[in-house]
């Protein structure tokens, strides 16, 4: 016997998290189709870059760059740094922090990467009119930063 359709019972296909989460499933799709066969994840691939883009930071700094708690960042670097694609080194101030550097390899991988990532983020908007784009932009930014932050945002 069937269960009852209840009305008390939200539509899931209009909730924000639901839909962030298909977009999001959209997201590493497209990621994973663009940059077929340079084994790379989006995660890895945030890690790289961020890395890249701000050299010695530590694993903490990096987990919070790129919005991941600090073991699976952990588990990230082991991956990236097996593979070559960045170092980690004692800090002078502090033995116990590892301080993050891209090598060379990984900065190659970086350049590699980047345009079929540019690819998977354009084909993620593409459904939206340009102009509206930067809006929808606009306002995930926002979302992110004000629940990031837990402050409200300035401008509102």
């Amino acid at each position: 016997m069937a269960t009852p359709r209840s009305d008390s019972v939200p539509d899931i296909e209009a909730q924000p998290g639901h839909l962030i989460r298909r977009l999001q499933q959209f997201a590493v799709a497209f990621f994973m189709e663009e940059t077929q066969g340079l084994d790379l994840t989006p995660v890895q691939f945030a890690a790289l870059a961020a890395a890249q883009r701000q050299p010695g930071m530590d694993q903490r700094t990096l987990a919070a760059t790129i919005g991941f708690d600090t073991s699976t960042t952990g588990g990230v670097l082991d991956r990236l740094e097996a593979r070559g694609l960045l170092l980690r080194g004692a800090s002078p101030d502090d033995r116990r922090v590892r301080l993050i550097h891209v090598t060379d390899d990984g900065a190659a991988v970086l350049r590699e990467v980047t345009p079929g990532m540019l690819r998977a983020q354009a084909r993620m908007l593409q459904p939206l009119p340009a102009p509206q784009r930067k809006v929808f932009m606009e306002m995930l930014d926002r979302l992110v930063r004000e629940h990031q932050d837990g402050k409200p945002v300035s401008g509102a």
